[in-house]
């Protein structure tokens, strides 16, 4: 029972088939809440300074591809996916939301290479050259909360702006895991936040680049409370 169970999870119909219902439920979840843009002019801002680097906190990001459709008109995105298996059916939603993928891991810890971090650094760096943007999420893996070095090396080497986000809705459930994943639902209240843009300079030291990380991180903080403050729901509250 236990192989039959692996062997299905790991089939590409099976793959396939909820990648493209979670597409299909996101899209349903952006139709049917009534969104919230703060500040008005955010998308305008954000135009002028692309291709950009778009960065969410990990469990808080399945909303992101709208971000795209709605507000950048034909300019192209793609977004961070791990290698884990579970990454499959995220890769298939997000094709199927326009959105393109990178695979591998923004972990700069010891399994950077296992994890196929070093290729995925580089190919981050390609696409912003190529005037596509990058999205990814910002905390270290098992770690929430915390933004790791790895966007910040990459607004560094690709001279390319961070634009931190979040998005809420008044009705979600949030699970009990080390990311808080969030699982917004239909018919309610939406936000989109997005208050300063970070900008890390091609020849920022370690001390330089830490204070970038820790005000990456008070902004994310901050975007994430502002926008479950907008749309009436305690950041900590556990479902809607």
């Amino acid at each position: 029972m236990k192989r039959l169970l692996r062997n299905t999870l790991r089939s590409s119909s099976f793959q396939r088939a909820i990648g493209f219902l979670a597409a299909e439920y996101l899209r349903l979840v952006w139709n049917t809440n009534r969104f919230v843009v703060e500040p008005t002019d955010v998308y305008e801002r954000v135009e002028r300074q692309l291709p950009a680097i778009f960065a969410f906190w990990h469990g808080q990001h399945f909303l992101t591809p709208f971000i795209k459709a709605e507000g950048t008109g034909d300019h192209k995105a793609k977004v961070l996916i791990s290698l884990h298996r579970d990454g499959e059916y995220n890769a298939i939603a997000a094709a199927r939301l326009g959105v393109g993928t990178i695979r591998g891991s923004g972990d700069h810890g010891q399994a950077f290479n296992r994890k196929g971090g070093l290729g995925a650094f580089r190919e981050m760096v390609r696409t912003l050259e190529e005037n596509c943007n990058v999205a990814l999420t910002a905390d270290v893996p098992k770690r929430a909360r915390v933004v790791g070095l790895g966007v910040i090396m990459l607004a560094r080497e690709s001279g390319r702006p961070i634009m931190p986000f979040a998005i809420a809705t008044s009705r979600y459930i949030r699970l009990n895991n080390w990311d808080r994943t969030t699982i917004n639902l239909p018919f309610g209240r939406g936000a989109l936040v997005g208050l300063e843009e970070v900008h890390v300079p091609p020849d920022a030291d370690a001390d330089k680049m830490e204070e970038l990380r820790l005000k990456l991180e008070v902004i994310l903080n901050e975007v994430t409370r502002r926008a479950y403050a907008i749309v009436g729901r305690p950041e900590g509250a556990a479902h809607g």
